[in-house]
């Protein structure tokens, strides 16, 4: 079992940035593929990146590579994602996820998520 606590939401103005924290509890961190989703109220949720075990593949959406950044710290068992030039369209709740594989969580198929933590960027 895996537990997932997101941190680092908050307000920002447009083009600010923010970097929201995931962090593991449970089962050898290390050997997770992590991600981040996020989902706005009545919409589906949407892949936003992704990260492998070892941190050397990661993925990102069309809507956020080149302006946000995946990273993991596997002694602290947390992943990153730094988001830069925030827009109003970014204004979602951004979650965490955790797989065995990869694929399965860039596909929204992880068997752990945490709860979400609350982005709001103002314009």
């Amino acid at each position: 079992q895996v537990q997932l606590v997101e941190s680092g939401g908050g307000l920002v103005q447009a083009g600010g940035s923010l970097r929201l924290s995931c962090a593991a509890s449970g089962r050898t961190f290390s050997s997770y593929a992590m991600g981040w989703f996020r989902q706005a109220p009545g919409k589906e949720r949407e892949f936003v990146a992704a990260i492998s075990w070892s941190g050397g593949n990661t993925y990102y959406a069309d809507s956020v590579r080149g302006r946000f950044t995946i990273s993991r710290d596997n002694a602290k068992n947390t992943v990153y994602l730094q988001m830069n030039s925030l827009k109003p369209e970014d204004t979602v709740v951004y979650y965490c996820a955790a797989d065995g594989s990869v694929g399965s969580v860039v596909a929204g198929t992880a068997e752990y998520w945490g709860q979400g933590t609350q982005v709001t960027v103002s314009s």
